[in-house]
């Protein structure tokens, strides 16, 4: 069966000691957002690797490892699913796509979110109906609404703004610090792109804005600028 030949490489790969310090840094204690996920501690570098091995593999075998308790299983099945979509066809493209969100609640970190999320679902709704967006930034699980923001990477990347900022004034009163991360890293990159949205938007809106959210929002300002945004004087 395919996915043991992985498990097996993934196996071979674990180091206990990377595992004790990515549970740390991925917040997996009790309460934390991270709750309950398991590290077998293999890195970024070497799951990519891996990703371009596996590459061939069925749907089927990722749809298994998505459903993996093993945090690497997870995102090496996003890797070969990002690297997949790339050079799909449509009809191809449409089922990662459509795998994805049926299993967004299990990318249930911030880094199998941002890996994956503006690869396959922002550029499959690219040149697409954007409402699914909508849904998922209204939904009560923090990934689904982390994957809403992040999704509008792609469209940012291409100069088109609008979504990313309907969906930042949507989740404006979100009570997650990773969302109000997400948010104000989206509006620190309309920013890099066009001054001018950016602060069009951060002028009408900052005064409600988590901390978090503003401070990566201007964090490429000049600091007089970024100073008047904090002190509440713009």
């Amino acid at each position: 069966m395919p996915v043991l030949k992985i498990r097996r490489s993934l196996r071979r790969l674990a180091d206990t000691n990377t595992a004790l310090v990515l549970q740390r840094f991925f917040k997996t204690g009790p309460g934390e957002y991270g709750e309950g996920d398991v590290f077998v501690g293999i890195k970024i570098p070497i799951l990519r690797k891996l990703a371009a091995e596996f590459e061939e593999e069925p749907l089927q075998t990722l749809r298994i490892l998505l459903r993996s308790k093993i945090h690497e299983e997870r995102m090496l099945a996003l890797m070969i699913l990002v690297r997949r979509f790339a050079r799909e066809n449509d009809q191809g493209r449409r089922q990662i796509y459509e795998l994805y969100l049926a299993h967004a609640r299990l990318i249930n970190n911030w880094d199998l979110v941002d890996g994956s999320a503006p690869y396959i679902v922002g550029a499959f709704l690219w040149s697409r109906n954007r409402q699914p967006l909508y849904v998922l930034a209204k939904s009560p699980s923090l990934w689904e609404r982390r994957i809403a923001i992040l999704s509008t990477f792609h469209f940012i990347r291409q100069n088109d703004f609008g979504d990313a900022l309907r969906i930042s004034k949507l989740l404006l009163g979100d009570e997650h610090d990773l969302i109000h991360k997400a948010v104000g890293w989206m509006l620190r990159e309309i920013g890099k792109r066009d001054r001018i949205i950016a602060e069009t938007f951060l002028k009408m809106h900052y005064l409600e804005m988590p901390r978090t959210m503003l401070r990566y929002a201007i964090e490429r300002f000049p600091e007089s600028r970024r100073r008047k945004y904090l002190l509440g004087k713009i």
